[in-house]
């Protein structure tokens, strides 16, 4: 089949590569310029595991081309996949559609008859239905479909070409079976495949993110919990893990969520709600918004007791730019945030990522940034684990004491080994769990070498 993908940003990408090397005709569409030329000479805009690979082949094949023009596209396909960012907006909580309209008023010119327009971006409940009554007007005949997506960073590959489910809201039996035909061989595969109206598979979407979200805020609540009550929230989190009714995913106890989805996906789903006169069937993600957001300035605090109660003066570590691992993506970052709150609060500031340092130096260029962990820790009087990179946890304790001023780790991420680190010499510190001091020996060894 032809289509296109209007917007090659994250998720565009993705699902442009992806479409063109299971046999579909793709072509990608963005008014950004210069990325377009990236994307036709076969280069990623973001670090993803795969797509680089996946993306030069499609390029390869002649089945995956890019252009800055709508028309085109209209001219190209009579499907058009729309991949456009929903921000939160700039006056509220609520999602910024403009990106969205923008597409939609682009296109409404230059459709043929039986032109199928399917969202992939996040929006808020009814965007569908208000979109398909704007397009009735202008070009009679197009209908508006739904197709969440659910691709989470480091595995977006993964996701789009083994999905744990498809859901598609349509109005027609045409467009079913025009997603039915894109989806062929995930069908054939197995996945599960969910055709509903176009309001359910908006709020599929959000629905999911804010259960996910709460599951995160939950045990972060508990880990303060637990701080106060001198109990381990890494061994609780475990134990009620364990009931399958709940299960462990998602109960890491740490610094909390971030990303371009969650936290502004909660935020406007709630607007929604209030908009549409559901506001207290939700009330509960402002909690889940304010737990995560504290978790940041907790990890702050915990830091600033740590060196006695001031940061002037005092060198730190950290270990983490991006918002997750296996990402370059920095934004709403639970990392950066932290670094940055450090360095407006006295602290000279160093920071690690083995993938994000460009993008967090873009919007963070007051910041130090070194491209080897051992520079990242010299002399520092404590470091911070922020971003569970696997790097991190392979990291050799013994031969980074020997760099540290004071071998003192903030585990924010409750990640690594903290009992290897102990017997290394290090205090251990992390959310929700009690401190685990160094082993004997090694603070034996420490205070032969001061002496």
């Amino acid at each position: 089949m032809r289509m296109t993908v209007i917007g090659t940003g994250y998720v565009g990408t993705v699902h442009a590569a992806c479409m063109a090397d299971i046999g579909h005709e793709v072509l990608g569409i963005d008014i950004d310029a210069d990325r377009i030329a990236s994307l036709s000479a076969g280069r990623a805009p973001i670090h993803e595991s795969g797509l680089d690979e996946l993306l030069g082949r499609a390029v390869a094949s002649g089945r995956l081309r890019f252009s800055t023009s709508l028309a085109e596209g209209a001219a190209f396909a009579k499907t058009h996949f729309v991949c456009v960012g929903t921000p939160q907006r700039a006056d509220g909580q609520a999602a910024d559609l403009r990106y969205v309209d923008a597409v939609v008023d682009g296109l409404a010119p230059h459709l043929r008859p039986g032109s199928l327009i399917v969202g992939k971006s996040t929006v808020p409940v009814g965007t569908a239905a208000r979109l398909a009554e704007r397009l009735a007007d202008m070009t009679p005949g197009t209908e508006v479909a739904w197709n969440p997506e659910f691709l989470r960073e480091g595995s977006a590959v993964q996701d789009t070409m083994r999905p744990e489910r498809l859901v598609v809201g349509v109005t027609s039996r045409h467009a079913e079976d025009v997603m039915r035909a894109i989806y062929t061989p995930m069908i054939l595969a197995g996945v599960p495949f969910f055709c509903t109206d176009p309001a359910t598979a908006e709020l599929v979407k959000v629905a999911a993110n804010s259960f996910l979200a709460t599951k995160i805020s939950f045990i972060n609540a508990m880990a303060e919990v637990c701080d106060a009550a001198g109990a381990d929230a890494s061994v609780l989190a475990r134990a009620i893990g364990a009931d399958s009714r709940i299960g462990s995913r998602f109960l890491d106890p740490g610094l909390g969520f971030g990303g371009s989805c969650f936290p502004k996906d909660i935020r406007a789903f709630a607007a929604r709600a209030e908009e549409i006169g559901a506001g207290e069937s939700v009330v509960f993600l402002h909690e889940v918004d304010r737990i995560n957001t504290r978790q940041r300035q907790r990890v702050v605090g915990q830091a600033r007791r740590l060196l006695g109660g001031s940061f002037t003066g005092r060198r730190i570590a950290v270990l983490g730019a991006a918002f997750k691992p296996g990402s370059d993506d920095v934004r709403d970052s639970p990392a950066l945030a932290v670094a940055v709150a450090l360095r407006e609060q006295g602290a000279e500031v160093r920071v690690h990522d083995p993938e994000a340092i460009d993008n967090a130096r873009a919007v963070h260029p007051e910041l130090t940034y070194t491209l080897d962990v051992d520079k990242t820790c010299e002399d520092a009087d404590l470091v911070l684990h922020l971003t569970d990179w696997p790097e991190y946890r392979d990291l050799d304790p013994v031969a980074l004491a020997s760099q540290v001023r004071s071998p003192v780790l903030l585990d924010g991420r409750n990640a690594l080994d903290a009992r290897s680190w102990s017997m290394a010499g290090w205090t251990v510190h992390a959310p929700g769990r009690p401190r685990l001091s160094p082993a004997p020996a090694k603070v034996a060894a420490f205070a032969g070498g001061a002496s």
